[in-house]
């Protein structure tokens, strides 16, 4: 277990550090200008070389990319073109926030997935399956943007009970106003239920398939006993996965519904750093979104090993 665990940390390394070259190129090609957007329409061109000089934009590439990649090795993400905001700073103010939006999605996605794909596995082919096939399918094909627009317009607008936008105080967090929070982790909780249910299924009914449940059947346990006590278990490693894939697929995908309902997380930030083309801030978040989902993955991945015995003799 040491040295496969080594061997998945060293990957997830060499991952993340191809993930930043990466991140590296498609901010220095983006289109646009930074030094011309920050000098603004008035400066003339020697005023936005000086500026370019100024924050060492020319520079070729590579030299800029050693100096960022090294000074993150060692915990330094730069400095903010935009109000001159330390990196770590905003990523260490909007993380928790993230987390717990994250968290909730989690909390109520999880437990709904786990019954809706055991329904399914259970009912395969029936009516229950196809019910819960075809809502899964749906919610899964519709883009966050949409499904967070028809909240909006059901429950901010139409119903009028809870908040539009997820605006807080300044140095407020938003648990403090747990209504602000409902609307942007339901969305992100709707999304992963529809995307783990399925998995889940997928899962359940290749251990319904196994002599162990067959067995169980012949004996006479059926319904949700067979369920509970003899396909969950074996589906533990595959839902601990499950799980991994899904935090790191919301703490990701979180940019866009964090951007839609004006929630103060990494999303948020990233999105306004994207529109400013402040670099610095840009390759800094990003990069951070990056370690997290492979940190997530990661420990999913161990976990699951550690579960699944049949995980450790493959490897």
């Amino acid at each position: 277990m040491p040295v496969l665990i080594a061997r998945r940390f060293v990957a997830a390394i060499v991952v993340l550090a191809a993930l930043s070259v990466l991140i590296f190129i498609a901010t220095d090609v983006l289109p646009g200008d930074a030094a011309g957007i920050l000098a603004g329409t008035e400066a003339t061109q020697g005023d936005r070389e000086a500026l370019q000089t100024g924050l060492g934009l020319d520079r070729p590439a590579p030299v800029r990319y050693l100096d960022w990649a090294g000074a993150a090795i060692r915990g330094d993400l730069g400095t903010g073109y935009v109000g001159g905001r330390d990196v770590s700073a905003v990523l260490g103010d909007a993380l928790p926030n993230s987390l717990v939006l994250t968290g909730l999605a989690l909390g109520v996605a999880v437990p709904v997935a786990i019954a809706l794909g055991l329904l399914a596995a259970a009912r395969s082919g029936g009516r229950s399956d196809r019910t819960v096939s075809a809502a899964t399918l749906l919610a899964a094909s519709l883009p966050e943007f949409v499904t967070a627009a028809l909240f909006i317009w059901a429950f901010g607008v139409v119903l009028d009970v809870l908040p539009e936008v997820s605006i807080v105080g300044i140095g407020a967090r938003p648990w403090e106003t747990p209504e602000v929070m409902v609307l942007p982790a339901t969305t992100l909780a709707v999304v992963a239920t529809a995307t783990a249910s399925r998995l889940l299924r997928a899962a359940a009914l290749d251990v319904g398939s196994t002599p162990y449940v067959q067995a169980a059947r012949l004996r006479g346990v059926a319904g949700v006993r067979l369920a509970v006590r003899h396909v969950l278990p074996p589906s533990l490693a595959p839902t601990v996965q499950v799980v991994a894939v899904l935090f790191s697929g919301l703490i990701g995908g979180a940019v866009v519904i964090e951007t839609i309902f004006s929630y103060p997380g990494i999303g948020f930030e990233l999105a306004q750093a994207v529109g400013n083309r402040d670099v610095p801030m840009v390759q800094g978040l990003s990069l951070a979104l990056c370690a997290i989902a492979l940190l997530a993955l990661l420990a999913g991945d161990i976990v699951a090993t550690l579960i699944d015995p049949r995980s450790r003799r493959r490897g």
